[in-house]
């Protein structure tokens, strides 16, 4: 799992091994495991990747079964004050419409580490549907979309939208890299979504790995969806969104207030999230 200084690596556990500090019963059994694997794979037999199959990459059927996997992981958190004024669905048919956010244009931003390269990229690395094209295709052919990445409060307030979808969330990371103290959003992701959502009805999509710190800015929200890292079929996004599915995700892990309460999980004696372990609302598909 080196990729780099791999003989350093080398070196220090040979010397590790030889002046007992490590005994090679460890390194046996680290080594069988993998030897293990490796035979029930069958790639002593047949070391090389069948070809044949790369047709198949990114197909149509793949990327509809991707989409759908966007479409049931997304994780509704607020929709509206309160149940009876729910904001989502959103209406194909409004007039004017704000999108703003570099999220909302970034297949790197969508996908995250572990994309091309290790730790991610932003930018147009790969094949697919940013969510800002994913809007775009689904409403009406009469509604103007307007995309400011980050807009200021007096463009929000002088364009009379209809309301806001502002998609902010954290840059590519892969392991290591990713480690934060704070877990907040980077800058400017909050400023655009206090900007955006104190001037008009706004809608926040989040791109993150991970929970993240949301509560200062949750009030102001009209609605907000946790929608992880989707990858590159951003069309699952607005699916549910405008309303095509119906949200039915849920958190697979506690969304907390404050880092202070990190780590904390479901039993623990000062458990007080800001969003449960199972918590999703739902909403029905609209009828066409």
């Amino acid at each position: 799992m080196l990729p780099y200084n791999y003989t350093e690596f080398i070196d220090g556990l040979t010397y590790l091994v030889n002046n007992n500090f490590v005994q090679m019963t460890r390194i046996d059994d680290a080594v069988k495991r993998i030897l293990r694997v490796k035979f029930q794979m069958g790639l002593f037999e047949n070391p090389l990747a069948d070809y044949s199959l790369t047709k198949y990459l990114g197909c149509p059927e793949h990327r509809e079964l991707a989409r759908e996997a966007v479409r049931r992981s997304l994780v509704l958190l607020k929709n509206g004050a309160n149940a009876d004024e729910p904001v989502l669905p959103l209406s194909k048919k409004a007039t004017n419409i704000l999108v703003a956010g570099a999220h909302a244009n970034n297949m790197g931003y969508q996908c995250g580490g572990w994309t091309i390269t290790w730790q991610g990229l932003s930018g147009n690395t790969t094949i697919g549907t940013t969510i800002l094209s994913a809007i775009e295709n689904t409403v009406d052919p009469e509604t103007k979309v307007v995309y400011k990445e980050n807009p200021d409060s007096e463009f929000v307030k002088s364009n009379n939208f209809s309301y806001a979808i502002v998609v902010v969330g954290e840059t590519p990371y892969a392991e290591g890299s990713g480690d934060s103290l704070n877990l907040t959003i980077p800058a400017p992701g909050p400023d655009i979504m206090t900007t955006v959502c104190a001037s008009v009805k706004c809608v926040v999509v989040l791109l993150t790995g991970r929970p993240v710190v949301i509560q200062p800015y949750l009030a102001q929200m009209d609605a907000v969806v946790a929608a992880w890292l989707p990858g590159t079929e951003g069309q699952g996004v607005a699916d549910v969104l405008f309303g095509d599915y119906g949200f039915t995700g849920k958190l697979a892990r506690t969304w907390f207030k404050t880092v202070d309460q990190l780590p904390m999980n479901v039993g623990d004696s000062h458990y007080d999230p800001l969003f449960p372990f199972g918590f999703g609302l739902t909403t029905e598909p609209v009828k066409a």
